[in-house]
């Protein structure tokens, strides 16, 4: 009996250590089964998978070295040797297209990790504060939001100069603000409630009811509109490497190899083909994928 109640009281103690861990284990696996209950947003789940698999895997899925040249096959057509045809260098394809998801996962990750807690932060506080807290925030924040995503990553780049960190860093610079003012939309709702109030008469700081009350309430909103964001990001990546601006030769960049097959483009249509679809395709998933975590994150929405 006495080993039973031993058993029983550390089954107890283990499930409370990791009730937080279960609890978001099956939270998680919640909102997957109800976006895949919808047919699009499925979608947008099968394919940033597909993704994220082929960027983990890429040295397995690939069929040869993505920088390996060949001129004695350059420009050669799709094939059962080279699934996507060669580039003007001899160049797998296929191959370089698999490497190249890499970088379209590296951008999108880094840049999520730059702007959602920027964008959450400096909303929140805005939203908080009030004030010219508030309106000196915002006002950089327009100037921001004033300009093409685009255009703004070019600026930033050439200020920077060209290369794939300094494309990071200058996507990061220009998707923060739509954060941001979400953020602070949503603060606004919450600023008013009772809950703040009580912690505010408990002696919290500011910091603390922002960062523990405030922030928490905002992020299932942050988190739909960092996913939507993402779209841009691949899409500007994708720019920038098509300007020569963001990752450098011999990268296998999507953007990039878009570029140098433009002059080959009308005889040899699988070099702007492939890289192309596989932009448009990412860029569509994760849009699809955003709307139906509004749906699942914001039922209000539906």
């Amino acid at each position: 009996m006495a080993s039973g109640h031993l058993e029983m009281n550390n089954l107890v103690v283990t499930e409370r250590r990791n009730g937080p861990v279960v609890m978001a284990a099956r939270r998680l696996a919640g909102i997957i089964g109800e976006l895949l209950r919808n047919p699009t947003a499925a979608f947008g789940v099968i394919v940033v998978a597909i993704l994220l698999f082929t960027a983990l895997l890429a040295p397995v899925l690939a069929s040869h070295d993505p920088n390996v040249v060949d001129l004695g096959n350059a420009l050669s057509r799709p094939s059962s040797f080279h699934w996507f045809g060669t580039d003007e260098l001899g160049r797998d394809v296929y191959s370089r297209l698999v490497y190249g998801s890499r970088i379209s996962l590296t951008f999108i990750f880094i840049v999520s990790i730059i702007v959602g807690p920027v964008g959450l932060l400096v909303g929140t506080t805005a939203g908080y504060f009030g004030g010219w807290c508030d309106t000196v925030m915002m006002r950089i924040t327009d100037i921001f939001l004033s300009f093409p995503s685009l255009i703004l990553a070019l600026a930033f780049v050439a200020a920077l100069g060209a290369g794939l960190e300094n494309a990071i860093v200058a996507i990061a610079l220009t998707a923060w603000p739509p954060i941001a003012r979400l953020a602070r939309a949503e603060t606004l709702t919450f600023r008013g409630a009772d809950y703040i109030a009580a912690s505010r008469m408990q002696g919290a700081s500011a910091l603390r009811i922002i960062v523990k009350s405030i922030m928490p309430m905002c992020l299932p909103s942050v988190l739909v509109r960092i996913t939507l964001s993402m779209a841009t990001v691949i899409l500007t990546a994708a720019g920038l490497g098509f300007l020569g601006l963001g990752a450098q030769p011999p990268l296998p960049e999507w953007g990039a190899m878009m570029a140098t097959g433009r002059r080959y483009m009308l005889d040899n249509w699988w070099l702007v083909a492939f890289p192309g679809g596989a932009i448009l395709l990412v860029s569509l998933a994760f849009n699809l994928l955003g709307d139906g975590l509004r749906d699942v994150l914001d039922p209000k929405q539906k």
